[in-house]
């Protein structure tokens, strides 16, 4: 069959159009993309601070990667010591263990230490440990629990956060953790002034976390959960 010159140039002209509609779908998606990849914040003693900025919210997420001194037992049963977590975790004033429903499974409260003249704020966590029975890579899960305790007056409760610790076991008895926090602290301070301070306690939590490892009373810790 045969196609008049001037259908062929419609066709021709639609089909250039499609193209073109493609490829700046194409391009929007990449440039989306790129926005919300990790950017590294800071890289410093070997602890590797990066923050992404999130589609729903004006706070940056965190990610932390580092390397440590320890086995997967060692680090899960450190960070499951919920009642001596103030001794590494930057800026807590207050953690306290409310219900441990088993070995890897728990629920506590913490108080952030926050300087004046915004308020202090507090939270409460649901905390998952689990193993993967091939990579023996630990994930630690902590979902924010809001309404699990009445809120105090003079503290502003956390309305929302996320965090999760992934540990891979490496050689000569060392692991490699990546945790990635993402939280809406509450309250009226401005985002931007939060993001700016943003990667401060990750780092100052991960310098306390090579010393708190090395304490004596985990270094003999066996968990029933947990093959390293």
């Amino acid at each position: 069959m045969l196609i008049k010159a001037d259908n062929y140039s419609i066709i021709v002209a639609h089909a250039r159009g499609r193209l073109l509609l493609m490829w700046i779908c194409l391009l929007l998606y990449v440039t989306a993309f790129a926005q919300n990849d990790w950017v590294l914040k800071q890289d410093k003693e070997g602890i590797m601070v990066y923050t992404k900025n999130l589609n729903n919210s004006p706070f940056k997420a965190i990610k932390t990667v580092c390397i440590i001194d320890a086995t997967p037992a060692i680090l899960t049963a450190v960070l499951l010591d919920i009642n001596n977590s103030k001794e590494w975790v930057y800026a807590t004033k207050k953690a306290i263990l409310l219900k441990q429903t088993s070995p890897d499974e728990l629920f506590y409260y913490s108080e952030i230490d926050v300087p004046w003249p915004i308020n202090n704020r507090d939270f409460i966590v649901h905390l998952k440990a689990s193993q993967d029975e091939h990579t023996k890579a630990v994930t630690i899960v902590a979902d924010n629990l809001p309404k699990y305790l009445p809120e105090n007056k003079n503290i502003i409760r956390v309305p929302q956060s996320y965090s999760k610790w992934v540990i891979e076991p490496m050689s000569n008895n060392k692991v490699k953790i990546e945790y990635i926090l993402q939280v809406n602290p509450g309250g009226t301070a401005p985002a931007w002034l939060i993001n700016l301070f943003a990667t401060k306690g990750p780092f100052e939590s991960f310098k306390n976390l090579r010393l708190q490892v090395k304490k004596p009373v985990y270094q003999q810790v066996k968990l029933a959960f947990i093959k390293n």
